[in-house]
C-alpha cells in the first residue's frame, strides 16, 4: 500500500490541493467518503509513478472524479 507520509511536504500539499479540486467536481449528495477515497487512490497512484506536479495530481484527480461522475449517471 502506498502510504502518503512517504512523501515530501510539498507533494503532500499539492496532493491535499487536488483532491480538494477534484472532490468539488462531484454531485452533491453523493457519497462523499468512498469517493474521497478512490480519487484520493489515483492521486496517490500519480505520485508514486513520478508525476508530483501540481498541474498532474490535479489531472489524476480530476479524470477520477469525472469517472466516478459518469459511473453514478449511467
Amino acid at each position: 500500500m502506498i502510504i502518503a507520509d512517504s512523501f515530501d511536504s510539498r507533494t503532500r500539499a499539492n496532493m491535499e490541493v487536488a483532491l480538494e479540486q477534484a472532490c468539488r467536481l462531484l454531485a452533491a449528495g453523493s457519497d462523499h467518503h468512498d469517493a474521497r477515497r478512490q480519487i484520493a487512490t489515483k492521486i496517490l497512484q500519480c505520485a508514486a509513478s513520478g508525476d508530483r506536479t501540481l498541474r498532474g495530481l490535479t489531472e489524476a484527480g480530476r479524470a477520477a472524479a469525472i469517472e466516478l461522475r459518469e459511473s453514478h449517471v449511467s
